[in-house]
């Protein structure tokens, strides 16, 4: 009797001490993983405040004697070229991006979502098929049809597509927040004489702000870090995007030049996407975490 009576007093400190340990194991191993994100992010921050010479040859993560020359040398700007101007060109890129996005992606997604027309279904399975499509597959004849148009070294090769509904993911992701919205708004919008349009910009757009800041959020994130358009349609040092600018660090064998400068100008790059991204978190959350209106 006694036997039976001590068995489960034994066996608690033993799962209690499984659980501390299984607990103590997921929370190390997490910081390892958090220690390996991050370890770029740091090395950047201390690499910015080291000489050109020790960025490669030292091993010390942050330097004993920080300096800010590195930062002071991109206010004389690069090649004759203030640093400003390649913030400009890839804010009005990306400022350009996000209002395009939103403009016709949100049109597209209520067409899908809210209005019965025949091919509907099937027109959105194309759609959604374009998401297989590599982008360097339609970046010859993407290139060839601009070159005709004479529109090579502008920014219209890189904002078109955002104001044509190119983008499938951000039409899809909008759609699907749309579709969740309560039918009874729309028909009470039409009892009262609203057409699509005034159910679109008064009803839809309102319910659906976190999906907009959403695509918001990744359009800007995209564009402000898009290298690969603006190399092939920007000629002209004086439009490039910050991309850009920081391959003009490079001499004329390729090699970074200054290295110090190159990081600081990374360095900054960041700030812009951190604070817009700090600014719209919490639509970013609920934009992922809801998926529309339950009634």
């Amino acid at each position: 009797m006694s036997a039976t009576t001590t068995r489960p007093t034994a066996t608690k400190p033993l799962s209690l001490n499984r659980r501390r340990t299984g607990s103590l194991a997921w929370h190390i191993g997490a910081l390892l993983i958090l220690a390996v994100i991050l370890y770029p992010v740091l090395w950047v921050v201390g690499a910015s405040f080291k000489p050109s010479k020790d960025i490669i040859n030292s091993l010390q993560l942050f330097p004993g004697h920080p300096i800010l020359a590195n930062f002071k040398g991109l206010a004389d700007g690069i090649a004759d070229i203030s640093i400003w101007t390649f913030f400009e060109n890839s804010l009005f890129y990306a400022g350009g991006a996000v209002v395009g996005i939103l403009i016709s992606c949100s049109l597209t997604a209520y067409a899908f979502a809210k209005i019965r027309f025949a091919g509907r279904n099937l027109l959105f399975s194309l759609m959604i098929g374009t998401l297989l499509l590599p982008y360097h597959v339609l970046l010859i004849p993407q290139y060839v049809m601009f070159q005709k148009l004479e529109l090579i070294n502008t920014y219209v090769p890189l904002l078109l597509g955002k104001y044509l509904a190119t983008e499938a993911f951000f039409v899809f992701l909008m759609v699907q927040f749309m579709r969740n919205l309560p039918r009874e708004l729309d028909e009470a919008a039409r009892i009262d004489g609203c057409g699509h349009l005034r159910i679109y910009w008064s009803i839809v757009l309102p319910l659906c702000r976190p999906a907009l800041i959403t695509s918001a959020i990744f359009t800007f994130i995209n564009a402000w870090n898009d290298f690969m358009g603006p190399l092939i349609y920007l000629n002209e040092p004086g439009k490039y995007t910050v991309s850009l600018g920081m391959m003009m660090f490079r001499d004329s064998d390729g090699v970074a030049a200054n290295y110090g400068g190159l990081i600081a100008m990374s360095l900054v790059a960041l700030l812009p996407v951190l604070l817009f991204f700090l600014a719209f978190q919490r639509y970013l959350i609920d934009g992922m975490a809801t998926s529309g209106l339950k009634g």
